[in-house]
């Protein structure tokens, strides 16, 4: 994937043009994003890092895109917004929902589980909590934290990133 890259702050602080790494939505059309060499090293600084800043976990989807396992990401993300679900009924439709898309064997987007959890999971979506998934969620995080994402860490979506965002430090102190 080609990352395009555009500086334009008048900041010490170093900006890329993350554009292409985002979803459709308003913030797409914003052609030029600022981040910093800082923001962008913190995310090598653990793997919470990465998902909780809005550009890195925007870059490390890109980078999963490109190694054909974006959907464990899907699934963290769709993960997290079913936790923050309060009502029994729409607990129960997106608990369905996320079963079909990632779970159910032959899921368009099904992530890599054991048999056993998946067992697991199906029973406890019967009746579904706000926990049904965590424990399904931290096998997928485990995976992406340890295969993922040292792999994204020496890719070339991050090490360009960092590149850049260090020449345009260096060209800007000088």
């Amino acid at each position: 994937m080609k990352t395009r890259l555009g500086c334009l702050s008048n900041k010490s602080d170093s900006c890329s043009d993350f554009s292409e790494f985002l979803p459709p939505g308003p913030e797409r059309s914003t052609r030029y994003l600022k981040l910093s060499t800082d923001e962008v090293t913190k995310w090598a600084d653990s793997f919470d890092a990465l998902l909780s800043h809005k550009y890195g976990l925007a870059a490390f989807r890109a980078f999963l895109k490109t190694e054909f396992s974006d959907e464990n990401i899907e699934f963290w993300l769709a993960c997290e917004d079913y936790k923050k679900i309060k009502s029994p009924a729409k607990l129960v439709s997106k608990a369905n929902k996320i079963y079909k898309e990632f779970i159910d064997v032959q899921a368009p987007k099904e992530v890599n589980i054991d048999f056993r959890t998946r067992e697991e999971t199906k029973q406890k979506l019967l009746e579904p909590t706000s926990s049904s998934l965590n424990e399904i969620q931290t096998k997928v995080y485990s995976l992406m934290e340890k295969d993922s994402y040292p792999r994204f860490l020496r890719s070339k979506i991050y090490q360009e990133l960092l590149s850049r965002t260090q020449m345009y430090c260096q060209r800007k102190s000088v």
